[in-house]
């Protein structure tokens, strides 16, 4: 399953990311979104968990929860694509 996560600090980056939704199961693929030209993060980004049941789990548990002073928002990510 994708996970949307928004609201995210600018200072943290994939690694960090990944260590929050491991508590909760298998992360396969961690993703901050960055601006091309400066290369400085977005504040969003997508983490892949394979195991839906752990991934769910994940967005119950780090909805809302505060990392550096923000509320992170995660939600199961549209996986539309253009």
């Amino acid at each position: 399953m994708n996970i949307y996560v928004a609201n995210l600090p600018f200072s943290v980056d994939e690694l960090q990311v990944e260590q929050l939704f491991r508590k909760y199961g298998t992360v396969e693929k961690t993703t901050i979104i960055k601006d091309k030209e400066t290369g400085k993060s977005k504040g969003f980004g997508f983490v892949e968990m394979p195991n839906e049941a752990e991934a769910n789990n994940a967005i119950l548990g780090l909805h809302q929860f505060t990392l550096e002073g923000r509320k992170l928002t995660c939600r199961a990510a549209n996986n539309q694509r253009n």
